[in-house]
């Protein structure tokens, strides 16, 4: 993909090192992949890859700061950033606004625009051990008191309202690889035995 270099330097060296303030599901391992899934699933479609890539690279940035409103932070981080007016027009960095802030998984509406629509997807896991080892990181992190068989439960029922066939979990572009994903994650939730041996193996390699 051809980023502007300026911009990918700049991004890199000021923006990358604050994800180290985040919970660990949501540091730059995560970032660099919703970057690369990005990049996969915009093939064929009419995009800018600047505004995707810096989409993607500051959608998670504010989530140490309130992980539950995290998406509008983020998005004003972006916005607000003024080292950014040098390389995109205020209609872009709008467009680049609205994206940040229509990423959630739980947004109950279509993302405003094709760049919604993809970091939106893109922030979707589809490797299944990843997403709960991600689901046990934000569990560790936002409920300290439980004993690991109450955190095991907290990751259970957390994503079952996510991943269920009723879950909260929006995806927007036909992508074979997350519906394979969604067929494993909702195999497992059928089964709570199941689900409990896979976390707890998981969790033993952490």
């Amino acid at each position: 993909m051809n980023i502007n270099k300026e911009l990918k330097k700049y991004i890199e060296n000021n923006i990358f090192p604050i994800y180290k303030k985040n919970e660990k599901g949501h540091q730059i391992d995560h970032i660099n992949y919703v970057i690369n899934r990005c990049f996969k699933l915009c093939k064929n479609k009419n995009i800018d890859i600047n505004i995707l890539y810096t989409i993607a690279a500051y959608h998670d940035i504010g989530y140490y700061i309130d992980y539950k409103k995290h998406e509008i932070i983020s998005a004003k981080i972006m916005y607000d950033d003024q080292n950014l007016k040098k390389f995109f027009s205020y209609e872009q960095l709008k467009i680049m606004k609205e994206a940040i802030e229509d990423h959630r998984a739980s947004l109950n509406r279509r993302p405003r625009s094709i760049y919604g629509e993809l970091i939106s997807s893109a922030d979707r896991n589809i490797d299944v051990d990843e997403s709960l080892r991600r689901i046990y990181f934000y569990s560790i992190e936002h409920f300290s008191e439980l004993s690991e068989e109450k955190t095991i439960e907290e990751c259970y029922n957390h994503t079952l309202q996510k991943f269920s066939e009723n879950g909260y979990a929006n995806f927007f572009l036909e992508d074979k690889d997350y519906y394979n994903y969604l067929d494993e994650m909702q195999d497992l939730l059928n089964n709570k035995d199941k689900f409990t041996k896979r976390l707890k193996k998981i969790i033993s390699k952490i």
